[in-house]
């Protein structure tokens, strides 16, 4: 590793909340992929648990069960990829704050369900992030109650059985999405500065740079999921997974059973996190990208510190599995190889000795 690199490392903070962020994003709308079959990207979203907003032969709108009008976008496209995600803001006010960003686009009308406005940027690691404001909401659809448990001193359930219903568990929402970047330290500051992301734990490797940010929403005194947003140091921009909250613990076993008996590739699961400490299950879609199910995550109000701790696949559960080393090993082509390359001559993230202490330790 040569003396810039070192240097830039000992002089780099970790990502840390902004005083005055551009905007404060209020909640995860929706995500963005391109497939080449819409058709079977609907058959693994519905037995995922999402619902069909909208079809067309361009484009495929899923959405969940909480009152928005979609929460994930395919657009038909030649190449299986991943291409950013949906934030919204308070007021249109607010939203035009954010066309001074270099590279943003004007105040546009949305045509996707739930009309509205957005503008249209690029974070540095070359996401797209749609900023929208003014949609309007979708119908909540009905989705089954959390099951009654028997605790040992406190008995909810008498002369009655458990038995959920044998189908894909209902996605209540779009939970969080996690994201892999060569300028991790860029990217995450992109974030904190323009839409007041507040990092709720991060993870460093031995030597204390960090490597994995999880940042959540700043609600003020509203609670908020433990992180709507993770980044990790990776060698090259690239989608690592998105989670969507189920009912209950049931329903992440139920969902288990079902994708299982429809011939889904399974990924890592059922266990409980510990950075968030929501017990999981991912599953990977035709293409392999993962998406989780999950159930009782922490939720934070903007009082609570950040948390600095160890990164380890001892340190990703509680119990559980422990996490494969598939779940984080990259997919190596030779376009990939060359973003390698070219990342560890210009990224001042990403260097031989931090390469080699992510290979040593997750494989």
């Amino acid at each position: 590793m040569n003396d810039k690199n070192e240097l830039h490392r000992l002089a780099t903070p970790h990502p840390a909340r902004h005083p005055k962020p551009t905007v404060k994003a209020q909640v995860l709308t929706h995500l963005i992929f391109q497939r080449p079959d819409l058709n079977e990207a609907a058959r693994f979203l519905m037995d995922f648990g999402l619902t069909v907003a909208r079809q067309n032969a361009e484009t495929l709108y899923m959405r969940a069960t909480d009152a928005t009008a979609y929460c994930y976008r395919v657009e038909r496209a030649e190449q299986a990829r991943f291409i950013g995600f949906g934030l919204a803001v308070p007021s249109l006010e607010e939203l035009e704050k954010l066309t001074r960003i270099p590279g943003a686009s004007s105040v546009e009308k949305s045509e996707h369900p739930g009309k509205g406005y957005y503008v249209r940027l690029t974070d540095p690691s070359g996401f797209i992030v749609e900023a929208v404001c003014d949609q309007t909401p979708g119908k909540a659809l009905a989705h089954r109650a959390p099951l009654n448990w028997n605790l040992a001193q406190e008995q909810q359930r008498i002369n009655a059985t458990q038995r959920p219903p044998i189908t894909p568990p209902e996605v209540l929402k779009l939970g969080h999405i996690v994201i892999e970047v060569a300028d991790y330290q860029a990217t995450c500051a992109w974030y904190t500065q323009h839409f007041g992301f507040i990092p709720s734990d991060v993870q460093v490797l031995p030597d204390g740079t960090p490597i994995v940010t999880f940042m959540r929403l700043d609600l003020g005194d509203i609670p908020a999921d433990h992180h709507t947003l993770a980044i990790a140091q990776g060698f090259m921009a690239t989608y690592s997974h998105s989670a969507y909250q189920v009912v209950d613990t049931d329903a992440v076993g139920m969902g288990q059973r079902v994708l299982r008996e429809r011939g889904w590739a399974h990924s890592w699961g059922i266990g409980r996190h510990i950075l968030g400490s929501q017990i999981f299950d991912y599953w990977q879609d035709p293409w392999g990208d993962k998406h989780e199910h999950y159930c009782d995550g922490d939720i934070f109000t903007d009082t609570r510190p950040t948390g600095i701790h160890p990164v380890s696949p001892e340190a990703m559960a509680q119990w559980g599995q422990r996490m494969p080393r598939s779940f984080t090993k990259p997919k190596m082509n030779l376009t990939n190889f060359l973003l390698l390359i070219r990342n560890l001559r210009r990224s001042p993230d990403l260097t031989i000795r931090k390469l080699i202490t992510l290979m040593r330790m997750f494989g």
